[in-house]
């Protein structure tokens, strides 16, 4: 059963993580998990210190500087009730020159949402607008 906008939202926002994809110029799509939080129409996803990298400069933020295109997938899997599976994609455009205020009011959603965090820990919040939500569920 395909979801209307208001349960993709609604179950987007409960949701506690997902896979974002952005678009690398030599390898195609570039999938990597991540955490999020959700205000109105915006999305954040942090870079952030916790997290052990090789480098400071993470590939997804050079994928969006070159397209600023992306999509974030999240779903439910119950291997032994195939009755409960779902899934929601959110199309987002990256905004790398949000609104004021916008990416300091989605930290915060950020450190309230994932403790772990707590201030201070991120390199920055890439902010992104949120586009077409499509969904689906096996059932109610």
């Amino acid at each position: 059963m395909r979801l209307g906008n208001d349960e993709a939202l609604r179950r987007l926002v409960a949701h506690d993580h997902a896979v974002l994809s952005t678009q690398s110029e030599d390898r195609g799509a570039d999938l990597v998990p991540v955490v999020y939080a959700v205000e109105d129409d915006w999305l954040g996803v942090p870079v952030d210190r916790v997290k052990a990298k090789r480098s400071t400069r993470l590939q997804r933020v050079t994928n969006l500087e070159r397209d600023p295109r992306a999509t974030l997938i999240i779903e439910h899997w119950d291997r032994d009730d195939w009755s409960r599976l779902w899934w929601v994609r959110a199309d987002l455009v990256w905004e790398p020159e949000a609104p004021p205020g916008r990416e300091v009011s989605l930290a915060g959603r950020l450190v309230d949402r994932y403790p772990q965090y707590g201030e201070g820990s991120f390199e920055r919040v890439l902010v992104f607008r949120l586009g077409s939500l499509y969904g689906w569920a096996a059932g109610e």
